[in-house]
């Protein structure tokens, strides 16, 4: 089987396989990291765009905090006795 061209550019959509946008994706954050990139895209500042910045990365911490506080759950406490 032969392996595809480097030179193939008839991919629908470089987002599909990108592991930054997936990641965003899982966040429930994308549609303010979409937000964040169209300001940028259009105003070429990132001061103009430090509202969606700041909701864009409020949105990211209270995924890490829910995410770590589920992961610490699922982790077996080290304080509890075996049984004898």
């Amino acid at each position: 089987m032969a392996a595809p061209s480097p030179h193939d550019r008839s991919r629908k959509d470089d987002d599909e396989d990108d592991p930054v946008e997936q990641m965003i994706s899982r966040t429930g954050c994308a549609e303010l990291h979409y937000a964040v990139q169209e300001c940028m895209a259009e105003h070429q500042d990132w001061r103009t765009c430090k509202s969606q910045v700041q909701t864009f990365k409020d949105c990211m911490m209270n995924f890490q905090i829910a995410r770590k506080e589920q992961l610490m759950q699922r982790q077996p406490t080290s304080t509890q006795s075996a049984p004898s």
